[in-house]
């Protein structure tokens, strides 16, 4: 199966800090790119999806294949703690538990003030040397 790769709004400091969550954790299993680049608007516009919509997160799976398949808001979230390994797993395994629409409700509530409290870059933040192959849209 290939690499699964998160799509996520490249100015939000909320986004950026479970991106770099995710690269502490993972080893080097997921790909990278921003909803503001010209990589994931095709993607995007296979599902019907549009890449103006910044408030969602998603998770590309099987990317480029026939099955190719989007994940979005907290079923992305949900896929990829249970996808970390240790505690992170058995949270996200507890948090699949809770019904989508709860979840997806209060995805949209942090979503929705995660500017104010998280903070908005001007630019996409530049990955780190070590960092940078995992990025899609570099």
């Amino acid at each position: 199966m290939p690499q699964p790769i998160l799509l996520y709004d490249g100015v939000c400091g909320l986004c950026n800090r479970f991106v770099q969550f995710i690269l502490r954790r993972d080893g080097s299993e997921f790909r990278f790119a921003s909803l503001q680049s010209s990589f994931s608007a095709p993607i995007l516009a296979r599902h019907g999806a549009s890449p103006a919509d910044l408030d969602t997160m998603y998770v590309v799976l099987n990317y480029n294949q026939a099955n190719e398949s989007l994940l979005s808001r907290s079923d992305a979230v949900v896929f990829v703690l249970r996808e970390l390994e240790g505690m992170w797993e058995i949270i996200g395994a507890f948090v699949a538990l809770i019904p989508r629409l709860l979840r997806d409700w209060g995805y949209k509530i942090v979503v929705r003030h995660r500017y104010r409290i998280f903070g908005r870059y001007d630019t996409c933040p530049v990955p780190t040397p070590e960092t940078h192959a995992r990025f899609l849209d570099l």
